[in-house]
């Protein structure tokens, strides 16, 4: 904790003046809010965890049948380089680097994130061709929307780049635009963690 009793990790320095104070309070509050999303993810996780054996498939297409893990690993890397390029965006910021680096960072996360979900469609337009739909199981049913959900959030984070750079646009970076975007932050953040779940638990695990 610093002298002033904020934590480093959740503001943006004194050079930022109101914002720097606002910050902690409103991130934190953030990331609370979130954690309610990730009840709801931990809920889907248990279900798909509990239907991965043969009465939860039901008779229908599995894991090895339906995984293309060189597809997951590329959405992998898109994701954890988006995260990695979102502390562009932070460092930015904090150091008053000016709107055009930070903008160009945010359309890197935004391509990042686009590549990420166009690998995810093309596996579930794959999957589908084959028979792995929700219908045919429960397995399946609790994939598609455990998978899908994320995938839901990611493309949520890529309209809110969009929406912050046009508030960076018309603004400028004022103390509202400065929180908001530590906010994105932890938000970005936050998939990326959920992504290493679904990896591990939901890709890993089956084929192991």
């Amino acid at each position: 904790m610093s002298g002033n009793g904020l934590y480093p990790g959740l503001n943006l320095g004194a050079t930022h003046g109101e914002a720097h104070e606002d910050a902690e309070k409103t991130v934190f509050g953030f990331w609370v809010f979130l954690m309610s999303d990730l009840i709801i993810f931990g809920i889907l996780f248990a279900s798909y965890a509990s239907y991965l054996d043969p009465v939860g498939m039901a008779g229908g297409p599995g894991p090895k049948d339906l995984f293309d893990l060189t597809s997951v690993a590329i959405q992998t890397a898109f994701l954890l380089v988006g995260g990695i390029a979102y502390a562009g965006v932070s460092l930015a910021l904090k150091y008053d680097q000016g709107r055009a680096k930070i903008i160009t960072w945010l359309l890197v996360c935004a391509v990042l994130g686009a590549g990420f979900l166009f690998f995810e469609v093309k596996d579930f337009i794959a999957q589908a061709g084959e028979g792995g739909v929700p219908q045919a199981s429960g397995w399946l049913s609790s994939y598609w929307a455990l998978v899908g959900l994320h995938g839901i959030h990611v493309f949520s984070g890529i309209l809110w780049i969009f929406a912050t750079i046009g508030q960076i646009a018309t603004r400028g970076l004022d103390d509202v635009v400065k929180v908001r975007l530590s906010m994105l932050g932890v938000f970005w953040h936050f998939l990326d963690l959920i992504w290493v779940g679904i990896f591990s638990l939901v890709f890993l695990v089956p084929l192991a």
